[in-house]
């Protein structure tokens, strides 16, 4: 058969296929009577797909070029070597009008799976979503071991939608995050349940309405953070239809989680979003990491100084803040209303009674005042809040298979090409979650199988951890989160 008729017949084969393999292709076209060796079969196939099969896991790229983590491809490696996984590259290519998945190992050898559309029941004009989960699923089926691949090219815009297949490891890790998308909800409540939100959510929406009857210079503090986010919904609904009339500011210490950012791009788009964010130019001209200055002196000079940086600079007197009382022992000791001196230190012993909610809103001259609207909510109540509202948050909050090494207790996450591994620590890849959020260098993750906000909330009701024993900064000797707190750290 002529290369151009052995072309064609190979190319019709694969898009007309389930899926398939050079080995199951050699074979077709050998009981059909096509004598070709599988060396030549090959090579038909580098030329129709577009070239060799690419093997050299430095050069893998994303839908915009970006090379993959360097720090994480050999021991991606080793971790699928370690547990016996085969290590796949898949990409997505268009074949006669078709989409067609292929991977293949590091040897060159390829298999292939059709992506099949699906069909919108609903909006009939809308455009069908391409089921690359389950042109994956049918690739599984091939091997008999778990898989891990390595998305290259447009396949990274595919790979969010394919965490669910099982014995399948999409390793988009090793890429920096696609634009952030809030995620459907599937979870139904019945407005019957949990109503103590109700009364949670009126108390947190009169404090803020009071706040800003007395205020001449509100702003809220915006971590991006699950409680921020519940904040920031109570907010609009305090003020519907107008959106809330003050500023949302983020003491951006450069060393948030890349996902974080993702968020703040989408929310800063949202209409009647005002965002302010600081950075301390310190920390930027010193170039200040929790690597070589360590966590305290990092915290310090990004977080505690920049804040003050930025209250100087705006001179905010009412700024809200997503602290609960369940979360640490000082932060218990807070008033909903507090009290913060010309310098923004917190004294834990001049802080005003709150008898029956009834708040005292005066200040002196140079003073300002902390306002805490979720003081009494638990985390319990933030995702059950969360699930009933539908209110978007990071994906950090759901269970991923991610890189992170494990020191002194901690699960943390390697989430940047700037993180500095120690020598021979092993990276491992697996599923884990974050229950808080700060710099991505201090803040632990726990290993966990919770995907969903009803997940969460499952796990939540028979844990008695707090959320934040993960975060190394809590732990700094010398330096209690109360010190900080006296120093002027929200």
């Amino acid at each position: 058969m002529e290369n151009a008729t052995l072309a064609d017949e190979v190319l019709s084969r694969i898009v007309r296929a389930e899926r398939g393999s050079v080995d199951d292709l050699h074979e077709q076209l050998h009981e059909e009577g096509t004598d070709v060796s599988r060396r030549h079969l090959t090579r038909v196939l580098d030329d129709v797909l577009g070239g060799p099969a690419p093997t050299d896991l430095h050069t893998l790229t994303d839908h915009e070029g970006r090379p993959a983590n360097r720090l994480l491809i050999d021991p991606l490696s080793d971790h699928a070597q370690r547990s016996k996984q085969r290590l796949l590259i898949g990409q997505l290519l268009t074949l006669y009008g078709a989409e067609v998945l292929v991977v293949n190992d590091r040897r060159g050898t390829r298999w292939w799976a059709r992506v099949y559309e699906e069909k919108d029941t609903v909006d009939k004009a809308a455009p069908s979503p391409k089921n690359v989960a389950g042109a994956l699923e049918r690739i599984r089926g091939l091997f008999d071991a778990d898989i891990i691949v390595i998305p290259h090219g447009t396949l990274r815009l595919h790979s969010d939608d394919s965490h669910s297949i099982e014995g399948v490891t999409v390793a988009d890790f090793l890429y920096p995050p696609l634009p952030y998308a809030p995620r459907a909800h599937e979870e139904a409540v019945s407005g019957g349940e949990h109503s103590h939100l109700d009364v949670l959510e009126a108390e947190s929406i009169r404090i803020i309405r009071e706040a800003i009857a007395v205020a001449q210079n509100p702003a809220m503090l915006f971590s991006l953070g699950k409680d921020s986010m519940v904040m920031w919904t109570l907010a609009q609904k305090a003020f519907w239809p107008e959106p809330p009339p003050f500023p949302l500011a983020l003491i951006d210490s450069r060393w948030e989680f890349q996902e974080v950012y993702q968020v703040l791009d989408y929310i800063s788009n949202q209409p009647g979003t005002r965002f302010l964010v600081h950075t301390n130019p310190e920390a930027v001209e010193r170039n200040v990491n929790p690597f070589d200055f360590g966590s305290a002196a990092h915290t310090d000079i990004t977080r505690t100084q920049g804040l003050r940086q930025f209250l100087n600079e705006h001179r905010p007197d009412f700024i809200f803040g997503g602290g609960r009382r369940d979360e640490e022992r000082s932060r218990a000791k807070e008033r909903v209303f507090s009290l913060r001196s010309e310098t923004h230190g917190w004294d834990p012993k001049a802080q005003r009674p709150e008898l029956w909610n009834a708040y005292n809103t005066t200040l002196s001259k140079g003073q300002s005042m902390r306002v805490f609207p979720l003081s009494n909510w638990t985390e319990l109540d933030v995702w059950r809040y969360i699930q009933r509202e539908h209110i978007p948050v990071v994906p950090l909050y759901f269970s991923k298979t991610r890189p992170f090494v494990e020191r002194d207790g901690a699960l943390i996450a390697i989430d940047d090409e700037r993180f500095q591994l120690e020598d021979g620590e092993r990276v491992y890849f697996e599923p884990i979650r974050f229950r808080t959020l700060g710099c991505y260098p201090l803040t632990g993750g726990d290993r966990s199988g919770a995907s969903s906000v009803a997940d969460i909330i499952s796990e939540l009701e028979h844990t008695r951890v707090s959320e934040r024993s993960s975060r190394v900064i809590d732990s700094d000797p010398g330096a209690s989160m109360e010190q900080k707190k006296k120093e002027g750290y929200f």
